[in-house]
This record gives C-alpha cells, sequence and structure tokens, in this order.
C-alpha cells in the first residue's frame, strides 16, 4: 500500500475527515475499494475503468485521492449540470474536509460565455422578434455588468432556450481573438487563464471531445500539464466521441454567419452595395430547407439517402451553395479594409467547403472514407444539421493515451453488460486497463419490484402506447403521483401525455401532468420535485442524470427497451460496418446499447438507502424472448413479479409508511 493509498482509507474511515466534517457520511466498502484503486493508478500511468453501482459514492470516491495527491488533475462529467455540481458543491465540500489547499477552475465552451462584444453589438443592432426576447437581452447586460465569471448558467430569468444567447455569446467561427476590443476583460480568456492556474479544473464531455477535435486552445492546453483524467459519467464518452470526432455543418451556423455579414457589411460598409438584397436570398434558401424536411417535424435523423428524397431539398441546397459561392466573391474586395472583413471571408470559405464536401457525390458509388464514416442529417426544430461521423472512434482514443502518458479513470454506475466491462473498453481502444465491478450497496430485493405485467401488446402493434396507459392505470391510480414514465421516443412521449391528461381530467385527480416539450428539461424537474402529486413524461434526456430521492418519486415507467431504432442513420452504418468485420449487429451492437440505456432508466427509481418503488416495464419481450433474460440480469436486484395486483399492493400507502419507518 502507498502513501496516498493509506492517506485515502484514513481519510474515508468510520472516524476520518469525511465523516468527522461531512453530516450524514458514513463509510462504505465499495467506496474505499475503488477509491484506493484510484490512489494506485494516479502513480502509473495506467487506465482504471470502474462501474459503481448507484449509491456506491464514485464521487467522493475518486475525489479524495485526486485532492490528497497533490497531482494536476482533469475531471470530465458528462452534462453540464453535473459539471456545476461537481464544482460549487462537492468539490468544495471534500476540500473543506481534507483540508487541503486546492486550487480548483470551471471550463466550459466558449458559447457558455457572454462575449462583451457581441453583447453590445447585440444591444445595437439586435433585431429581436419578442418583446420578451428584448427583456432577456436588458437581463444579460444587467447580470454582464455584476458577474466575474460570465457563465450564462449563473444569469437568472434568461431561459438556456432563448434565442438571445446566439446575439451575445461567441463561437470559434466569430471570436475576433487578439483583434476584439474587448480581448482585455473577455470571460473565456479568464476562465482559460484559471485553469491554467489551477491544480484541479472540471469540464465536460462535450468539451474535452470537441476541444480535441479541433485543437483549440482549452483542453488541448491543459492535457499535456495534467497527471490524472477522471471521466464521470463515462458511459456517454463512445456516442459523445461519435458526433464530435466528426465534421458537421448547419443551417444554424450559416444562418449566424450570413447575420454577422449583414451587421458589420451596414455598420462599416454601406458603400459596397444592398446588404439586405445580397444576404436575403441566402436567409430565404436555409429557411426552404427547413420547410421542406417538413415543419411539422421537431426532431428526426435521416440517412443521406432519406434527405436526398425530399421533393425540392437538394436543388434549395444547390442553390445556397452557389450564393455562398457568389457571397465569397463579393466580400473579396472588402478583406483590406478591416480584420473583421479578413474573418468573415476566411468563414465563408470554410462554411462553403464544409457544405461542398458533406454534398459532394451525395449519391455516388461508396468511398473508402465513406466506409470509416456515415453521412447523415439531425433535424431539430429550428435546424438542419449535416453531420459526417465516424463509426469507430477507438483507434482515435487509442492514440490519445499513447500521445498523453498518464492516469485514466473512466467510471459510471452503467458500464458492463453480463457483469463485462468489455463493451466499454474496446469501443474506448482501452486494450489494457484495470477492471473493477462494485455493486449498490442498496437492498433492491426489499426496496423495488420490477414488474413486467401480462397480456400486455408487443410494442410493435397498433395502439400500443394507449393500450399500455390502460392495462397498467391501476398501477399508476396506485401510485397516487411520484411518476416518471420513460418513453423510447418523443412521438410516445405526446401519445401517453395525451392519454394521461385526458385521464386525470375526466377522473378529477390532483395530479400535476408534466410533459416533455412543455417547458425546458431544468424547468420540469423543479416543477416535479415541487409539486405533490406529479407524473412526468419523458424521453431520452430523462433517462438519466435525475436523482430525486424519498417518496416523490416511488414509480418509473418504461414503455418498451431501448433498442436503437433500427432506420437511425448511426445505428444502420454501424450495424454494416460490425457485418462486414464478422460481427453481430444485434449481440454485438443492439442488445450491449440496450443493457446500459435500460439500466440507466431503472436507475432513476432507488437513489437512497430509504427509497422504495416499483419499475414498470411495458415490454414483454424482456421475460419471453431468449434475449431478454440478459437484459433483465443487467438489472439490479429488484423482486420480480408480472402480476399488476403485486406492483398495486407494493405501492400501498401503508407499505410505503412502513418502508419509511
Amino acid at each position: 500500500m502507498n502513501d496516498l493509498s493509506r492517506q485515502v482509507e484514513q481519510a474515508l474511515s468510520p472516524d476520518g475527515l469525511l465523516a468527522t466534517a461531512i453530516p450524514g457520511f458514513s463509510p462504505r466498502q465499495a467506496q474505499l475499494e475503488m477509491s484506493r484503486r484510484v490512489a494506485e493508478v494516479i502513480e502509473s500511468t495506467q487506465a482504471l475503468v470502474v462501474e459503481a453501482g448507484t449509491g456506491t459514492g464514485k464521487t467522493y470516491a475518486y475525489l479524495v485521492p485526486a485532492l490528497l495527491s497533490g497531482k494536476r488533475v482533469l475531471l470530465s462529467t458528462a452534462t453540464k449540470t453535473l459539471q456545476d455540481q461537481l464544482f460549487a458543491k462537492d468539490i468544495p465540500m471534500v476540500r473543506k474536509a481534507l483540508g487541503v489547499p486546492v486550487q480548483v477552475a470551471l471550463l466550459k465552451g466558449r458559447q457558455n460565455y457572454i462575449c462583451h462584444f457581441h453583447l453590445e453589438r447585440a444591444l445595437r443592432e439586435a433585431r429581436l422578434p419578442t418583446p420578451r426576447d428584448v427583456e432577456h437581452l436588458h437581463r444579460v447586460k444587467q447580470f454582464a455588468m455584476g458577474t466575474d465569471r460570465g457563465d450564462k448558467a449563473d444569469c437568472s430569468g434568461v431561459p438556456e432556450n432563448s434565442p438571445v444567447w446566439s446575439w451575445v455569446t461567441s463561437n470559434k467561427d466569430n471570436c475576433l481573438g487578439g483583434e476584439c476590443p474587448n480581448a482585455s476583460e473577455c470571460f473565456v480568456n479568464k476562465a482559460r487563464r484559471d485553469a491554467l492556474d489551477a491544480e484541479v479544473v472540471v469540464i465536460n464531455h462535450h468539451l474535452f471531445m470537441a476541444d480535441l477535435a479541433l485543437k483549440e486552445e482549452g483542453v488541448a492546453e491543459l492535457l499535456p500539464a495534467c497527471d490524472l483524467v477522471v471521466f464521470d459519467e463515462a458511459h456517454q464518452l463512445p456516442e459523445i466521441a461519435t458526433h464530435l470526432l466528426g465534421q458537421s455543418i448547419s443551417t444554424a451556423q450559416c444562418q449566424e454567419f450570413l447575420r454577422d455579414v449583414l451587421i458589420e457589411g451596414r455598420a462599416s460598409s454601406a458603400d459596397a452595395g444592398d446588404w439586405d438584397g445580397v444576404i436575403r436570398p441566402l436567409e430565404t434558401r436555409l429557411k426552404d430547407i427547413r420547410r421542406l424536411v417538413g415543419v411539422e417535424i421537431d426532431a428526426a435523423r435521416l440517412t443521406k439517402t432519406q434527405f436526398a428524397a425530399i421533393p425540392g431539398v437538394l436543388a434549395a441546397c444547390e442553390q445556397f451553395e452557389l450564393g455562398m459561392e457568389q457571397l465569397i466573391d463579393f466580400l473579396a474586395p472588402l478583406a483590406p479594409r478591416s480584420e473583421s472583413w479578413v474573418k468573415l471571408q476566411n468563414r465563408a470559405v470554410e462554411l462553403t467547403t464544409r457544405w461542398q464536401a458533406w454534398f459532394f457525390d451525395l449519391l455516388g458509388s461508396q468511398s473508402e472514407k465513406d466506409t470509416q464514416s456515415v453521412r447523415w442529417v439531425n433535424v431539430t426544430a429550428h435546424t438542419v444539421q449535416f453531420c459526417d461521423s465516424p463509426l469507430d472512434v477507438s483507434d482515435a482514443f487509442a492514440k490519445l493515451y499513447a500521445e498523453q502518458p498518464k492516469a485514466w479513470v473512466f467510471t459510471s454506475a452503467t458500464l458492463s453488460v453480463k457483469n463485462s466491462l468489455s463493451h466499454f473498453t474496446l469501443s474506448m481502444g482501452l486494450d489494457e486497463s484495470v477492471d473493477l465491478l462494485l455493486p449498490s450497496p442498496f437492498d433492491y430485493e426489499n426496496q423495488a419490484l420490477l414488474c413486467v405485467p401480462e397480456n400486455l401488446p408487443f410494442p410493435n402493434e397498433s395502439g400500443f402506447s394507449e393500450k399500455l396507459c390502460e392495462t397498467i392505470w391501476p398501477v399508476l391510480r396506485a401510485s397516487d403521483g411520484g411518476v416518471f414514465f420513460l418513453c423510447t421516443s418523443l412521438r410516445a412521449v405526446r401519445l401517453v401525455g395525451d392519454f394521461l391528461r385526458q385521464r386525470i381530467e375526466e377522473q378529477s385527480l390532483g395530479w400535476q401532468i408534466l410533459v416533455q416539450g412543455d417547458a425546458s428539461r431544468a424547468e420540469l424537474l423543479e416543477q416535479f420535485r415541487a409539486a405533490d402529486k406529479p407524473v412526468l413524461v419523458g424521453a431520452a434526456s430523462f433517462w438519466e442524470g435525475v436523482d430525486i430521492r424519498g417518496d416523490q418519486l416511488r414509480l418509473v415507467i418504461i414503455d418498451r427497451l431501448p433498442f436503437a431504432p433500427p432506420d437511425d442513420p448511426v445505428f444502420q452504418a454501424k450495424s454494416d460496418w460490425v457485418k462486414s468485420r464478422g460481427g453481430s449487429p444485434f449481440q454485438d451492437l443492439s442488445l450491449p446499447d440496450a443493457a446500459i440505456a435500460l439500466k440507466q432508466g431503472a436507475g432513476r427509481l432507488i437513489r437512497d438507502e430509504s427509497d422504495r418503488g416499483v419499475l414498470l416495464i411495458g415490454d414483454r419481450r424482456l421475460v419471453e424472448k431468449g434475449y431478454g433474460k440478459m437484459l433483465w440480469r443487467s438489472l439490479p436486484p429488484f423482486k420480480r413479479t408480472r402480476d399488476l395486483a403485486v406492483a398495486v399492493s407494493f405501492l400501498s400507502p401503508s407499505r410505503l409508511a412502513t418502508s419509511a419507518s
């Protein structure tokens, strides 16, 4: 046992520093085991992969050795919400308990910080469509005058999806860099300076992967100087890397560029021509592309063939490309006037090049490059994104480990499939790693019940969502609220939400129904926590990263097994890639991914030693198909039943009260 391991053991002992300083802290053997392993790899250049079951206390398990080591540490989380929690709550608490004067910094992507230059420009130039947007802009102005960090997460009263944020933040395309008149007070530069001076830096996976791909002066500059990298919620890394290590261009990026050209043209070069006449036709082409895809679609993933088959859309894309080429010629004479025009000219060339690269030989024969990546289209409510994603990211990670020899820690509550971590380690290019599986300390046998009701339709049958709701209504009534209804598609969210709204109204129940899309994720969760009898219906974003404890959440319903849609373009391409190498897409891809996703959804139910509730899965394949056994064996060891009456009894007030006492 090395010195660090001994310090860790003392800190986590029943009478140690954490037990003394942190209210409610109780020593856990699994937590201590994980912490010892982290301490061991810190002194090496090894990789440690740890699945730590819910309730293990994995955050403290890696923070204690990391802070005691005296090493430079990079901590990466799955979301900005978890990143903020780690920086503002967990690290200060552990640092104070240990008494170590460690300097900690928070670093996010550029678009999370107010940009003084763009804020001032917005106050002068922005033509905002609603009074609410104008109010948001002035709230941002007041916030910017009093903040030291400029992090938009700290700006109250302006929702994350407000269109104002695109006006008052910068991105890699429109940042003026050293030429910016506000460079000395730049919040991004300050955050990066703080990160370079700190011993511990907290980032998120999206920033890590995007920065690594672009080699910006952020994470890429921090990596060589750190000794330990910890990825919490590491199960998300392969998917995030797939999206961010590729190339993409979106209509939103192009719209922002055109907006910047129009503003600069009006402000400094009105003599050059009719700027509205130059820019508006290009903006119209971008709107045409989104309209042709389908205004009723608020989220979709299309193959390149599906996209190309939409009537008129390729013609609109070609017209936009021609317009951009003409715009490049129009901007060329303006470059000598200012650095701003040089940057806009460079942006025009880069955007046009990326647009042409995606559309080149769109329906032609597959090149060698195409066999290593997939071109696909991501459609959201307001934008169309053209993506070119790698099918295998393991080589990129293997190269990273070789170039950056240091200690790497990957941890999550959901990494294993059939008690093996190989699915994760292979996808992450980890040829050699120290693997550790730590079970949850919760008494699942007595705290929770898994119910897969009999007599349900199969998920592919017509009207499945409505029939499921009708069948399981007695369990919903028994819960009397405190429900998460997790769906595998946004369409199912709408169907279930409509059914429950009508039924709740018909029976005059005092439940508050919350449906994804009615408000932001953060707002819905805040309303859920504040409500007396809430029922939340949501899709993917609610399957993980949600921690609701106690009687507030006592029933989690999962509508169907979370297999990737067979027509998903990335899944299709990966399936073909797996088959070309002699593998089985179902066994090697679909089943492992579904097992991990199912564990994440199930993990919303029991978050504390005193929690109690029912997990109801409305997909009979879990118990009637041969592969179902592997899926439910990947779940915590709940007591199981197919009888709805047993689930109703488990949720009875007397049983819940007995458990709580």
